[in-house]
């Protein structure tokens, strides 16, 4: 079966017209799928009845089952299990702030990095989630939140997966949400994360994009890097680095560094000194993530004091820096935490 969210308006376009209808019927199409959300397509009232038929024998929408929701105890975080057509479940993330309303969506089922700190990289790789699969994500907590009366204001994709692994379906599920005639989600309200793919990364900056890109650095060292993300190995810090800075001057986007802060391993004075000196002059800021637990990570998350050594060494080289609070953490819905579970 055909999946609708798979097709960009040319393949919809393409399909409607093999079927003898007009090429207009794409457009209407188009909306009912990105402005309107539409769960079946008997909610396509402006199709005539012929061709929701034929659309209902021969394609399906492509929403995954919702298996179980958990909220988080405060209520703002919600993390859903997925089911998709093959069976295969994905996690994706609903978290609320002030301000905004932010989806974590995922790129793959599983993840082949094999981060050790990483619950997502500890369940190994299964497959690549399609445009469509990626897509769906955002448009199920869409719909979801305008059951509240609110509306998806930001989009990360941090969820399962490496992204920059999944390149085409990523780039294509980043340009058709922000698609002015559909979903219509600004760029600079999109973030991708990723391990550090340099071939990725070099390729994103030519895009003509303004999203911003995440980096999961974790380590300003070498052979720290190579134990906490084994991508290092084969693209270390000099190349990772060198492919930011060009990022950021080809796009005029400040790079997101990530940085789990992990006790007595990435959160010494050396690492924090090493950091400052491997980003002086990069248009670049630091998100410090206390590290999220993990059922098969021994290690803890960074004391206070150490936070704020860390920090304090930070602030003295005038590095940019936040430090994220811990949100969803109860319901295993942290950065890191993510993985594949039985519904």
């Amino acid at each position: 079966m055909i999946r609708l969210y798979d097709l960009s308006p040319e393949e919809i376009e393409a399909l409607v017209t093999g079927w003898g209808q007009p090429s207009y019927r794409a457009q209407q199409i188009w909306t009912w799928l990105y402005q309107h959300l539409a769960a079946s397509f008997e909610e396509m009232s402006s199709l005539p009845k012929s061709l929701r038929q034929k659309l209902a024998q021969e394609t399906i929408i492509g929403v995954p089952e919702v298996v179980e929701t958990v909220e988080s105890t405060y209520g703002l975080t919600r993390k859903d299990l997925l089911r998709l057509v093959d069976g295969e479940t994905i996690e994706a993330v609903l978290m609320h702030y002030n301000q905004r309303q932010t989806a974590c969506i995922s790129t793959q089922v599983g993840c082949s990095i094999g981060c050790p700190f990483c619950a997502t990289g500890q369940m190994g790789f299964h497959r690549d989630l399609t445009s469509g699969e990626i897509v769906a994500q955002a448009v199920h907590f869409e719909r979801v939140l305008r059951q509240e009366s609110s509306h998806l204001s930001n989009l990360v994709l941090m969820g399962m997966g490496e992204p920059l692994l999944n390149y085409e379906a990523s780039l294509e599920a980043i340009r058709r949400l922000n698609d002015h005639d559909g979903f219509d989600l600004g760029q600079r309200s999109i973030t991708l994360s990723t391990a550090g793919v340099v071939p990725g990364i070099e390729r994103l900056a030519g895009e003509e994009l303004q999203i911003t890109l995440a980096v999961s650095l974790h380590a300003a060292t070498d052979r720290l890097r190579d134990q906490l993300v084994p991508l290092n190995r084969r693209y270390p810090l000099d190349a990772l680095l060198s492919a930011c800075y060009h990022y950021a001057e080809r796009t005029g986007r400040r790079v997101s560094f990530e940085w789990a802060l992990i006790e007595g391993v990435n959160d010494t004075p050396d690492q924090a000194h090493a950091l400052a000196a491997r980003l002086r002059g990069m248009l670049a800021h630091v998100n410090l993530i206390p590290l999220n637990p993990s059922s098969d990570y021994a290690k803890q998350a960074s004391s206070s004091a150490r936070v704020t050594t860390f920090t304090d060494i930070l602030d003295q080289h005038h590095i940019a820096h936040s430090l994220r609070v811990h949100r969803g953490i109860d319901i295993q819905a942290g950065c890191g935490q993510l993985r594949q579970r039985q519904g």
